[in-house]
Order: structure tokens, then C-alpha cells, then sequence
């Protein structure tokens, strides 16, 4: 068989792999590139392989950058199955639609421009009709499940703890009467993470396909999440202060309000309105409460309706948005997009940066290039939405909410192997963290392969 490597190679972005046995042709995610804008071009670019040829897709999971262009896909004459998980189908569902309405939105903006310019008008990737139409072809399945794709070829998800229902697969794919297994680990999540459990180890496979995100670094802060959120909260409020918390929108939205119950109910937190401010955050939320039976046992039992409580208000519309940029007591905001580059936290940022009694709390990975990034570097003018803006906010980050595992986990997860697969190929990493990775695995004797975009090999 053959694979290519048509995304998420030296990058962390745009999750995709396109594998070709004798008879059949199928892709393991079919993500979005984010960030940065160069390489976001790479989503207008034609696909790697004839869509209408693809005969299945196996999904990981429901973040964009490894589901937002099966729209796309969709469109261009994909119509077979796309086999995952329950959650991960309703997640798909609404983070699609919302990708696509995006889409529209900035193109009937651009396409203004254009025509006072007298340029032909763009048009989106895919439309709300698109992301729609293709959830017809979402068929949900079972952790632990064996599915029979072919007559050679098997597939079982296997729980990864990185968001609700996120999976590594296990691939069993039969040619000349020999079996050859290969592992993709999807994102892996971190141990003992609330709400999700911990992610399934895999014993075995022939060639290990392992994402890299935090391969250089360990999440030092990971025990003591909840004391630096109080920390960094208790600070801003006795400055009379906002907190803004650029959040994503599946699982670390939901990991923070799960947080945020706990410490109201048992450390006498201040009880200070918390803001969500993301109509899709609030819809994702709603998923959880609709999947707990993949929750961990002190979800389900000991902080039952870990999304409820009186404190969290949810602002649907644009203009209960716009009023808490003018409401003038100490708060939390929790607003999309995680890594600053559009949606409601960039408003907040705009009129919350020169505050010194704010606080700019990061709880998520933020790429090379994002206006995340710029600001957690600690620049002191930032240019966003057209203007340069002066950052006085004090600018915090707490590592232990990452959905990803570290470097540690990751060689925690390697050494479960019985025996090192054949070739491990590094994936879903910057440059650093996959040298420092493949290091790692080459010294408990694993054999490790970095692809870049576009490769091929032959398994």
C-alpha cells in the first residue's frame, strides 16, 4: 500500500493522510489548515487525489484542522462514508456549519471590496449547504468496535483523552495473505485531564503514524491548574479588572467551566459573573451534556451538571456581546477563537489590551504567526482589525490545559509498544518538538521518519 502525507507534516495543522491498498483509496482525517495565512492558502489548493475516488474517510476527531475540508470534499463528488465517533458526528455538525458560515461571511465582505475595484467576485471553499449535505455521509461507531471496511481491510478506535470521543485508530489492512497494522494517534490527550479519560495505550502496530504537538516541552503546571486560575483571577478582580480567556471552543472551553463549578463550590471564589461568549461554544457545550457516557468517573459522579451553575451567563447574540465591552465590573470573558485570529475575542482584545487591570489568560497552544502568539511574547503593540493596539494587559499562560500530551506522555506512550513498530513516522509537530521527539524515540530503539508535505511511501 501506499500513503501520502498531504497535510499536517512539519506543521501542526490540517490533519490528512491518503492512503492507497489495490482496491481501495481512503484518507484518515481531512483537516483545515489554520494558521498562518501562508499556509492557510494551502486549503484553496486542489486536493492531492481525485475527491469522487475516495471510497471512506476515518475520522479522529471533531476539531477543524482534521475535519473542516470534508465539506469541501463533499463538494467536489466525495460520497462515501465517514466512519467516527458518536460525539464526534453531533461536534461535526455544528463546527461545520459554523466553518462554513464564517466562509460566507468573509467572502461577501471581500467580494465588496472587489467590486468597487471592478474584480470578479470570490467565492467560499464550501457554503452552509455543503456542511449540511455531508453529515449524510457521517456513520457513528463504538471505541473497542472492530469495523469491517473490505474483505482486507479493518479498522478500531481507540480512545485518545484528547477532547469528547477523540480517537487513535488502529488499521488492519491485509495484502498477499500478510496483515500489516498501522497506528495513527490522532491528538493524544493528557492523563488524568477532567471530564474525558485517559487515553487507551497501544500494545502494538507495524508503522505508528504519532502526532508531535508538544514533543520538545513538559507541561510543568499541569497539577496546579486550578490554584494559577484562581491566582491569576483573584489578582485581576482586586484590581477591578476583566479577565479575557481566548478559549476553543470543543473541550477547553468545557474543561474551563468544568474548573470554574469546582473552585466556585469549594474554594469560596469570588462570585463575579463568567461570560461565554461563543455561540459555538455553547453549542459544543451542549454535546457534553448529551455524551456523558464517555465521561471519567468524577465527571459523572461527584460534579454531575459541571456545566451549570449560577454564576455562567451565555451570550448568544452580537449585542450582548458587544455590552460587555462597556460592562464595568470585575469579570471572566471566555470568547473564540483560541488563538486570537477572528471571532468575539478579538473585539475584547481591542478594547481590553491597553486596560493594565486586565489580565489576557492563554490556555491553549497558540501558533507561530496568530495574534496569540504575538501577544504572548509579551509585544508591546500589536496590529489587529485594521489598527496597532498597545498592550498594558497583564499577559498570563497556563500550560496544564492543554489537550495535548507532553513530551513525557508521548515517551509514556511509546514505551506501552511490546516491541518498537517498524517505522514511526512524526507528525502533527513543529520542527523542535519533533527533532526532540524522534531523539527520544530513537533511544528506546525506535526507528523515526519526520515526512514533509506531499510525501509518499510505499508500507
Amino acid at each position: 500500500m501506499k500513503l501520502t502525507f498531504c497535510w499536517a507534516a512539519k506543521i501542526v495543522t490540517g490533519s490528512c493522510y491518503y492512503i492507497e491498498t489495490w482496491t481501495k483509496k481512503f484518507l484518515i482525517d481531512c483537516g483545515m489548515f489554520q494558521w498562518p495565512k501562508e499556509v492557510m492558502r494551502l486549503n484553496y489548493e486542489p486536493f492531492l487525489f481525485d475527491p469522487k475516488e475516495i471510497n471512506f474517510i476515518l475520522l479522529t476527531h471533531g476539531h477543524i484542522d482534521h475535519c473542516g475540508l470534508i465539506p469541501k470534499l463533499y463538494k467536489q463528488g466525495f460520497t462515501g462514508k465517514i466512519y467516527t465517533t458518536a460525539a464526534t458526528l453531533d461536534i461535526c455538525d455544528i463546527i461545520l456549519e459554523d466553518s462554513a458560515t464564517i466562509q460566507e461571511r468573509n467572502i461577501e465582505e471581500e467580494n465588496k471590496r472587489r467590486k468597487q475595484n471592478h474584480l470578479p467576485p470570490r467565492f467560499p471553499m464550501y457554503t452552509v449547504d455543503d456542511a449540511k449535505a455531508c453529515m449524510k455521509l457521517f456513520q457513528a461507531i463504538k471505541y473497542k468496535e472492530t469495523i469491517k471496511l473490505t474483505d482486507t481491510i479493518e479498522a478500531k478506535f481507540q480512545d485518545a483523552g484528547h477532547i469528547l470521543w477523540s480517537a487513535s485508530i488502529e488499521l488492519f489492512v491485509t495484502e498477499w495473505d500478510k496483515k500489516t497494522k498501522l497506528v495513527f494517534s490522532g491528538d493524544i490527550g493528557q492523563r488524568d485531564t477532567p471530564i474525558v479519560q485517559d487515553p487507551t495505550l497501544i500494545a502494538d502496530a507495524d508503522y505508528l503514524f504519532m502526532e508531535s504537538t508538544y514533543g520538545d516541552r513538559k507541561h510543568e503546571d499541569t497539577a496546579g491548574k486550578k490554584e494559577l486560575l484562581i491566582k491569576y483571577v483573584d489578582e485581576t478582580f482586586k484590581k477591578w479588572g476583566k479577565v479575557l480567556i481566548p478559549s476553543f471552543s470543543v473541550e477547553r472551553t468545557q474543561e474551563l467551566l468544568y474548573f470554574f463549578n469546582i473552585i466556585i463550590k469549594e474554594w469560596n471564589f469570588p462570585a463575579e459573573k463568567i461570560f461565554l461568549d461563543s455561540p459555538l461554544s455553547i453549542k459544543a457545550t451542549e454535546v457534553f451534556k448529551k455524551h456523558t457516557e464517555v465521561f471519567d468517573e468524577e465527571a459523572l459522579h461527584k460534579y454531575p451538571n459541571a456545566f451549570d451553575f449560577e454564576q455562567l451567563e451565555c451570550t448568544q447574540t452580537v449585542e450582548d456581546s458587544i455590552k460587555l465591552n462597556t460592562y464595568n465590573n470585575p469579570c471572566i470573558i471566555i470568547a473564540g477563537n483560541g488563538m486570537c485570529t477572528a471571532g468575539r475575542i478579538t473585539h475584547h482584545l481591542l478594547h481590553g489590551l491597553l486596560n493594565k487591570n486586565n489580565t489576557v489568560l492563554f490556555v491553549g497552544y497558540q501558533a507561530d504567526g496568530t495574534l496569540g502568539r504575538h501577544i504572548l511574547e509579551w509585544e508591546k503593540k500589536v496590529w489587529m482589525m485594521g489598527e496597532t493596539v498597545t498592550v498594558n494587559a497583564e499577559i498570563a499562560k497556563i500550560n496544564g490545559f492543554s489537550g495535548h500530551a507532553d513530551s513525557e506522555q508521548l515517551l509514556r506512550r511509546a514505551k506501552g509498544f511490546t516491541k518498537a513498530p517498524r517505522k514511526t513516522f512524526i507528525i502533527h509537530g513543529e520542527w523542535n518538538a519533533q527533532m526532540t521527539l524522534k531523539w527520544k524515540l530513537e533511544e528506546i530503539g525506535f526507528t523515526c521518519d519526520i515526512p514533509s508535505l506531499r510525501d509518499n511511501v510505499e508500507l
